[in-house]
Parts: structure tokens; sequence; C-alpha cells
């Protein structure tokens, strides 16, 4: 594995994928999310620090 594959591993490791309660779903890194006992409890402030896969695969999805 080259040196960028071990670096994109290393970040994928830390990250999370979740679900609010209206369905939408967020990656978002663990340190980021303060302590989520459900996801569903996301809130606004944490959303704002996770990338909302809707912008990037598409409504569809």
């Amino acid at each position: 594995m080259s040196m960028r594959g071990e670096k994109i591993s290393e970040e994928y490791q830390k990250m999370v994928w979740v679900r609010d309660k209206e369905g939408k779903e967020y990656a978002c890194y663990i340190n980021d999310l303060k302590s989520i006992k459900k996801k569903e409890d996301l809130t606004d402030e944490e959303k704002e620090k996770c990338l909302d896969l809707s912008l990037v695969l598409g409504d569809s999805w």
C-alpha cells in the first residue's frame, strides 16, 4: 500500500456514518461528536462538522 493509501485508511478509521432522525446520512469524525448516545440525537452543531452525504451522492442514493 502506498503512503497515500495508508493515510486515507487512517482517516477512514476515524470516521463514523450517522443517519439522523430525518433519514439524512452524514460522514463525521468521531472526535467531532460529543457524547452522542443515539445517532438520532445528532445536534445541528455536530451536523455542521460533518459531511452531508446527499451533497456528494445526490438525493437518490
